[in-house]
């Protein structure tokens, strides 16, 4: 093959390691084999009915054309509106973008910040996809080691430390994917504040805000302040919350210039979501929430489970996930590294497992309950007789 035929830019990036095992997974599933796949971050709920039935209507509507690029003015004046009466941050329409999922949301996001040389200060463990989407901006990851005994949080000290010069943003992600720790009001303003006295930017993905146990609630960054919401970038979407993951929706809220920007970028790249797509979307928001609160008292029960099986296990030590719906338990005490561990457990045992070192933690690996108890009790069974016989 020609040297010159791809870019440096996507040599330098790695594929995502959790599309490759849910992949994998899958390929062996239709080989009729057995897997139990604890890899992809879906819900194994159906989009709920009315939210269905809304973009079936706009379909027998004709709301089927182009729609303005950076989405529809009805679907931006039910996110305003959400985002006033439950995050308590005032945006109007021309601050927010809607994009073909929240991961179109950061990437756009990090194509309008980041010059080359720029610094994206990234806690670890991160999601898989953070780091690629700033070095394909042409900027830099700054990886932060958020320790397990901090239950996986960033402290002061450590952004402190790590920004320089150079340091251009913040990515935070509460409750996180991987571990499904989440940062309460006063933690998350500390970090922000710190973000604010040198300049940064604070990029907030909050797309699992509504997947929280235990009575807690999950704080917007930018509702702390004027001058903190000046500096932030709320991500939010649909995918985690209402089961949309195909809809491919999700959007950003921030400064209107950020917003203005984001939109010309996709007017040249995707254009407009889904046109019939943001009238579910609208549904999903305006509608009742008795769906979202059906499946978090599932994920809850299966949370329990298997982290209370998991910690049974010799060698294996898990915290119990504040939100979201995975955990992050670590297999150092079995000898085995994350990706070792993760091909020898889907070889051996039929088990799909995403290894740590994707998310920049390589004595942990992550598990999804967003699966049913019968597969996560029979997948639970298979990783307690694999560690038994390392």
């Amino acid at each position: 093959m020609n040297d010159k035929l791809l870019s440096d830019r996507i040599q330098n990036v790695s594929p995502s390691i959790t599309l490759a095992i849910t992949s994998k997974a899958k390929a062996m599933l239709k080989e009729g084999i057995d897997v139990v796949g604890f890899g992809a971050g879906e819900p194994d709920f159906d989009t709920p009915d009315h939210i269905k039935d809304a973009a079936k209507k706009a379909l027998d509507q004709g709301i089927t054309k182009y729609a303005p690029a950076s989405g529809s003015i009805e679907l931006k004046q039910a996110i305003v509106k959400k985002l006033k009466h439950e995050n308590g941050v005032d945006y109007t329409t021309a601050n927010v973008v809607i994009s073909c999922g929240a991961k179109h949301s950061l990437y756009n996001i990090m194509q309008v910040i980041c010059n080359p040389g720029d610094e994206v200060i990234i806690p670890a463990p991160y999601w898989v996809s953070y780091p690629e989407m700033v070095k394909l901006a042409g900027g830099k990851p700054v990886i932060v080691n958020a320790t397990e005994e901090n239950a996986f949080r960033l402290a002061p000290e450590q952004l402190q430390a790590a920004i320089t010069g150079n340091t251009k943003a913040l990515i935070i992600n509460s409750p996180s994917n991987p571990t499904g720790s989440m940062y309460d009001a006063g933690q998350l303003k500390q970090l922000a504040q710190i973000a604010v006295d040198n300049g940064l930017t604070i990029i907030s993905d909050e797309i699992y805000e509504r997947l929280v146990y235990d009575g807690g609630e999950a704080v917007s960054i930018a509702s702390f302040s004027a001058e903190i919401k000046q500096n932030t970038i709320t991500v939010n979407g649909f995918s985690k919350s209402y089961s949309m993951t195909g809809w491919r929706l999700g959007y950003l809220a921030g400064a209107e210039e950020i917003a203005a920007a984001v939109g010309k970028l996709q007017s040249q790249s995707t254009s407009n979501p889904t046109s019939f797509a943001m009238v579910g979307a609208i549904a999903a928001l305006e509608g009742s929430q008795d769906c979202v609160a059906e499946m978090l008292k599932a994920f809850d029960q299966r949370r329990h489970y298997i982290v209370d099986r998991l910690n049974n296990i010799p060698g294996v030590s898990c915290l119990m996930p504040d939100g979201a719906f995975y955990v992050f338990p670590n297999i150092s005490g079995t000898g085995l590294g994350s990706l070792e561990f993760c091909q020898r457990l889907l070889k051996d045992s039929n088990v799909a497992a995403v290894p740590g070192s994707g998310f920049g933690a390589d004595a942990n690996i992550r598990l999804s309950y967003a699966t049913s108890m019968e597969q996560i009790e029979k997948g639970i069974d298979r990783i307690e007789q694999f560690v038994k016989k390392i």
